[in-house]
């Protein structure tokens, strides 16, 4: 007789039947993290992240490619910079964490690099966890060369794998993100360095949970190092980013993502977002999960094709922004709106709609005085 199922174990079932039958897990990194904590309203992309799901090919299947990603060439650029910073035992790496982060302490000669090779995401998160552990015993430079940790994201373990964590001397932990985009002059594109806070936030939260779990508690550093191309050269320069608002908002947006049981649970019997089915039944399948479409999902979300052409077709406000979005109340759609503002719908005390009202009348006197004076 079979052992009874437990609810974890009920859950990954489910899961890998929502992904399709023989369909690898995509592992979902500290990137989709991030970009799911941005927008923790979207159920659609938290099953969809939860399970594994393939989006690039879910979006191409439904017709609608995603052009989201980077390229096979800054992907090879980014690897190839990546290999030169941690050449030679990382020596070049941790004199950039010495310079920008920990002066006070003894210059890095004589570092440790453990062996972090394990069976499985769960065997190597269980290995960092231990070199983590005697690093911090040690007291001296440790350099942790792409470790796994693991993060519980609505009810289910995301594995993630940041470039290196660093264990100072005094027994901190520091988060290390390397990119290939150039830093001119001491800066780099605010936009991209945003980017890398937010997901360098996904795992200082993560090694905090490790930490948790040792006594005395290690001290993970809100501060990470960005380490990049210096100017147009293969030179390393670095850092230091406070990342403290970005974790506590990421930290805040994921405990407010809904449990991914509670969404499995409200989905229809047989749905399947395996990218192989019929078009019709896969599109089906997508659209029977409530999406939160806005702009920004462009820049974030494969999907975010597909979420546009159908919240552009159902006329929601949520295609014109966020901060328009908040600002319309309780008007839904666009059809809504132009009936608010017209007088021929909506409650007048409603603020949102006293300023639609008011916004049309000085469009109307605007355009009143305008063709008044072509006339003259």
């Amino acid at each position: 007789m079979p052992p009874p199922r437990t609810r974890e174990t009920a859950l990954r079932h489910r899961l890998a039947e929502l992904r399709g039958p023989d369909v690898p897990a995509k592992a979902l990194d500290a990137r989709a993290l991030a970009a799911l904590a941005a927008n923790p309203g979207c159920e659609r992309r938290a099953i969809l992240d939860g399970a594994g799901v393939n989006k690039t090919a879910l979006a191409s299947a439904l017709g609608a490619p995603s052009a989201f990603g980077q390229s096979q060439f800054a992907l090879t650029r980014g690897n190839a910079f990546e290999a030169r910073v941690k050449s030679d035992g990382g020596a070049e790496l941790l004199r950039l964490v010495h310079e920008k982060l920990d002066r006070g302490a003894e210059p890095p000669s004589h570092a440790q690099v453990p062996e972090l090779t394990a069976i499985g995401p769960e065997g190597r998160t269980a290995r960092t966890a231990l070199a983590l552990r005697e690093a911090t015993a040690a007291g001296g430079w440790t350099l942790l060369d792409h470790p796994m940790l693991a993060l519980d994201v609505a009810g289910s373990p995301a594995f993630l794998e940041p470039d290196a964590v660093v264990v100072h001397p005094d027994g901190s932990w520091t988060v290390v993100e390397i990119k290939s985009f150039p830093m001119l002059d001491g800066s780099a594109d605010p936009a991209k360095v945003g980017a890398a806070a937010r997901q360098s936030a996904v795992y200082v939260l993560a090694l905090e949970e490790v930490a948790a779990r040792l006594d005395p508690v290690p001290r993970v550093r809100h501060q990470v190092l960005l380490v990049c191309p210096k100017d147009f050269s293969n030179l390393a320069t670095a850092s230091a980013v406070d990342i403290r608002k970005q974790r506590a908002v990421t930290a805040r947006q994921l405990a407010r993502l809904t449990r991914l049981q509670d969404i499995a649970d409200a989905l229809p019997e047989g749905v399947c977002f395996a990218p192989e089915q019929p078009a019709e039944e896969l599109t089906a399948a997508v659209e029977a999960v409530p999406a939160t479409y806005a702009p920004e999902c462009l820049s974030a979300c494969e999907l975010a094709f597909h979420c546009r052409e159908r919240s552009r077709t159902a006329g929601a406000v949520t295609s014109l922004g966020r901060s328009v979005r908040a600002e319309l109340g309780g008007l839904s759609t666009v059809e809504d709106v132009l009936a608010a503002a017209r007088g021929e719908a909506g409650d007048p005390d409603d603020p949102a709609v006293a300023a639609l009202r008011r916004a049309a009348e000085l469009r109307a006197e605007a355009l009143g005085s305008r063709q008044g004076a072509t006339c003259h």
